[in-house]
């Protein structure tokens, strides 16, 4: 045998030389080291067109009781270490796919995966394909092993895909031994090297295309935990990878320390995620970590505050995002540091559960000792964009919506996995651009102010045709008395705490709406700590007649009263409140709204309507 092996010793340095090749490349760095064996007679006894044996036995230790393979190469045929790296590393392909498996041995698995393996393997670019191989035949659906597999066992395995062997022509050229069993924990660490080095090949790619890296196979420098986990969640979640990709790491102690992050937060104008190094994370972890922080942006958690509690608002946001992530088993969930999650509350919207916590004062009294990731701030951060951000294209708004949407289509396109049908629920909801304040005002109002019906009158001035001038013929008018009773009140805060220009965003909605509804007037009432009646005021004039008074407190219920008790103002006739929030408590049997800005809060419950106004 020794002879043998030393008359081929140019064989087997071109095979080993192909190895090293293959340990090289960042798709297949992280591949189980093949067991190459040149002694055994196998290794000169092969069929001249064949390239290689692969023989996978029962394991004998190890936590996984992962098979031993063992790769017998024919050493006796001649080929650059180009093209054994190639064939090296089809190998290592079947492999970790979980083509190897002892329970399917039939002929039509074998071709199936021989014909998905070689697709990949032509495409992926990193060595150089035998020329004396088949060509790779068309017209098959490459997604599905078993699928592809059954069709073969129905209409045949053609000639063109049992070339694709890399045996004996035609024939498997792997064989297993007694016991030998491919356990479900052995497939995901198969599936997790393989979605690992297609992910670590695309990052090459790209970092070779902007100077980062002077080639494919140059050692990228060491990354940081954070670094890794985030490069897994972009590439493992495509919901969250253009979240992700647009989002910059943040990991300086000084800076969470200063801004009081115990463990993480996420800034959504300024596109930063900051993770606190002092905490000593794992990579799982933070995978856990980093998804949770980017679903805070996605579903715009910073938004849909409104004039809710921050702190306990962004509790309500954990326990949401938590439990989805729980479900769908990204990452770890940080038992060291402690982390919001109560299976009771899984299938809750983050609106349901902080209404919960709000009404409820012994949830409050646990959560006064909750110091979450980012303090007491919680870690939704957030202030006015820049001026050059909201200076037209697409906002970050419109940005984050639109990326977790097309996020989730990728997601479910690929088949990653299933997703929580609530988090499905909000994503898609998402999608629906919310209506506008002033539009949905003009709803409520609309209910109160039908479209008025136009009547025809021959009353002067009537009109007459140019071919019949002599014809009178009658007018459309809208009858007087019906538009008399067409008013609403409007009752104002004027004590100073709403500044003028939410003012004239208020009122320059109503003056707009009044006018395109027929309303001939409005009922207006200034309150500061006494109300004053401004009377009836036409749309076009509201801007002009309002005057900020200033003194102080603001008490509405008095000028409700004067409303109530008025002769000329229609019992039927609803009421919209102008207010920041922070006045009496407003209670009357009328039909009434409250108009606030996006920024305030009603210091008491209502039932009734409330719509927020934004300054921008």
């Amino acid at each position: 045998m020794a002879t043998q092996g030393s008359k081929y010793k140019a064989n087997v340095t071109a095979i080993k030389e192909g190895a090293h090749l293959l340990a090289g490349h960042p798709l297949t760095r992280r591949f189980e080291r093949l067991n190459l064996d040149f002694d055994t007679p196998l290794a000169f006894a092969q069929h001249p067109e064949s390239w290689i044996f692969v023989r996978s036995t029962a394991a004998t230790w190890g936590p996984s009781r992962r098979p031993n393979v063992t790769v017998i190469p024919n050493v006796r045929r001649r080929a650059p270490a180009a093209h054994w790296a190639y064939v090296l590393g089809r190998i290592g392909l079947h492999e970790v796919m979980n083509h190897l498996d002892p329970d399917r041995n039939e002929p039509a698995w074998h071709a199936a995966c021989w014909l998905i393996a070689e697709s990949i393997m032509s495409n992926a670019g990193f060595a150089q394909r035998p020329a004396e191989m088949v060509g790779i035949p068309g017209g098959y659906s490459l997604r599905d092993e078993a699928a592809l597999a059954q069709r073969l066992q129905d209409e045949g395995i053609p000639e063109t895909v049992r070339g694709l062997s890399l045996g004996v022509p035609g024939r498997p050229f792997w064989e297993f031994g007694e016991r030998c069993v491919l356990t479900e924990q052995v497939r995901r660490e198969n599936r997790a090297s393989l979605a690992n080095g297609l992910r670590d090949a695309a990052s090459a790619a790209i970092e070779v295309a902007g100077g980062v890296r002077s080639s494919i196979r140059a050692r990228q420098e060491p990354t940081t935990n954070v670094k890794r986990a985030m490069s897994w969640v972009v590439s493992e979640y495509p919901m969250l990878a253009a979240l992700g990709s647009s989002f910059s790491i943040i990991e300086d102690a000084d800076i969470c320390e200063r801004m009081d992050i115990s463990v993480a937060a996420v800034w959504t104008e300024l596109r930063e995620i900051y993770i606190n190094p002092r905490v000593g994370l794992a990579e799982m972890e933070l995978r856990f970590v980093i998804a949770h922080e980017l679903l805070h942006v996605g579903l715009r958690h910073d938004i849909r505050q409104q004039g809710r509690n921050g702190e306990l608002w962004n509790v309500a946001c954990d326990y949401t995002i938590n439990a989805w992530l729980i479900e769908m088993r990204v990452g770890e969930a940080p038992d060291r540091i402690g982390y919001l999650y109560d299976p009771e509350l899984a299938k809750c919207s983050s609106e349901e559960i902080y209404d919960r916590i709000t009404g409820d004062l012994r949830w409050m009294r646990k959560l006064e000792k909750h110091r979450g990731w980012a303090g007491k701030t919680g870690d939704i951060r957030t202030e006015k964009p820049p001026v050059w951000w909201t200076s037209g294209g697409m906002d970050l708004d419109a940005f984050y919506r639109r990326a977790l949407a097309e996020g989730l289509k990728l997601h479910q396109q690929q088949g990653r996995g299933t997703i929580p049908a609530g988090l499905i629920e909000e994503v898609r909801a998402l999608q629906q651009p919310p209506i506008p304040w002033d539009v949905r005002l003009a709803q409520w109002l609309d209910v109160f102010f039908p479209p008025l019906e136009h009547l025809r009158s021959y009353g002067r001035a009537n009109r007459r045709q140019g071919s019949t001038p002599d014809i009178p013929r009658p007018g459309w008018i809208t009858p007087e008395d019906r538009k008399a009773s067409r008013t609403f009140g409007v009752l104002l805060d004027t004590s100073g705490s709403v500044s003028r220009r939410e003012l004239g965003k208020a009122l320059g909605a109503i003056a707009s709406y009044a006018l395109s509804r027929d309303v001939s007037a409005v009922r207006l009432i200034e309150c500061d700590a006494h109300p004053h009646d401004a009377g009836y005021v036409e749309p076009d004039e509201l801007l002009e007649t309002v005057k900020l008074h200033g003194r102080g407190g603001t008490v509405l219920m008095p000028g409700i009263r004067l409303l109530e008790r008025a002769d000329d103002f229609p019992t039927d006739a609803p009421i919209l409140v102008i207010t920041d929030g922070d006045c009496d408590v407003v209670t009357t049997p009328r039909e009434h709204a409250f108009l606030i800005p996006e920024r305030g809060k009603l210091a008491f419950r209502t039932e009734r309507p409330v719509f927020r106004f934004s300054d921008d």
